[in-house]
């Protein structure tokens, strides 16, 4: 057998096992979430049971539950999620693209300790400034309120969206952005018109992450919040109580509150695989 079939044949080889390995691991990350899914169309006495019964009637108790039949309406707390996250990453791109652009495109000095500066300001645990920040809340009259949560996750978020559109920005030729200056066209018109299309998977997949990270929030949002401004994740821990059982309504509730980042996920998938292997291939 010649070398060259031979280093064909172990390619395949290395390739079904990588393609095994993936599926193995899919299938252990999917898990959790189909027994969840299974769970919540359970009765709240099938889901206790232990081990659980993967035979049991099913029924949509649990997300009559959580749509109001047995109490407050989810929707105030959707509205607020989706208003707070989708606010925040706006702010955040907005923000954080001149600042990539001035460290990446037209860096300035020492621009590789302006970016550890960044990155430095998310080694400090949350818990650590939960105090300050609600002191500073409640003197300004800003307990309870959506627009307080959105500047928490701007600032959040900002630092790892300048790292990520950093390394997005640096792909793109400086050579296209010179010609669009030489051309007359000033800063905001090469951001608008230039950078950000060529920029566009990136883009997409930093705003699908801080989306993410801005759904998902719970600690400021569980202090800072009471109820005009009560999120998603907040009002899913309402769920859990001391007496009675309510693992199936949890089930329900976790499930309807990821289906909007899944749902994200879902649709920007392939502008998030383009936007991560950016600058992976040579």
């Amino acid at each position: 057998m010649s070398t060259t079939a031979v280093r064909t044949r172990g390619r395949v080889r290395r390739g079904a096992g990588l393609g095994l390995v993936a599926w193995l691991a899919g299938i252990v990350f999917f898990l959790p979430v189909a027994w969840m899914a299974l769970t919540s169309f359970h009765s709240e006495e099938d889901a206790a049971t232990n081990p659980p019964s993967f035979t049991a009637a099913l029924t949509l108790d649990g997300y009559r539950e959580f749509f109001g039949a047995g109490g407050a309406s989810p929707w105030p707390s959707l509205i607020n999620s989706t208003v707070a996250s989708v606010a925040s990453v706006l702010l955040v791109l907005l923000l954080a693209l001149p600042a990539a652009y001035a460290l990446s495109v037209r860096p300035v000095k020492r621009w590789t300790d302006v970016l550890f500066f960044f990155l430095s300001t998310k080694m400090l645990p949350v818990v650590a400034g939960l105090l300050p920040i609600y002191l500073f809340a409640k003197n300004t009259g800003m307990l309870d309120n959506i627009w307080l949560l959105v500047l928490l996750y701007t600032s959040m978020n900002l630092p790892i969206a300048v790292w990520m559109m950093h390394s997005f920005l640096s792909e793109i030729p400086v050579a296209v952005i010179e010609a669009a200056r030489i051309d007359g066209a000033r800063l905001p018109t090469v951001l608008a018109r230039v950078v950000a299309p060529m920029a566009l998977p990136g883009i997409a997949a930093t705003a699908l992450i801080c989306f993410i990270f801005s759904w998902n929030e719970l600690l400021f949002a569980r202090v800072l919040t009471g109820v005009v401004a009560e999120t998603a994740p907040v009002f899913l821990t309402g769920f859990i109580t001391s007496q009675g059982l309510f693992l199936a309504k949890v089930c329900a509730a976790s499930l309807v509150v990821s289906l909007p980042v899944l749902a994200a996920g879902f649709a920007a998938q392939d502008r998030l695989v383009q936007g991560l292997s950016l600058g992976a291939v040579k």
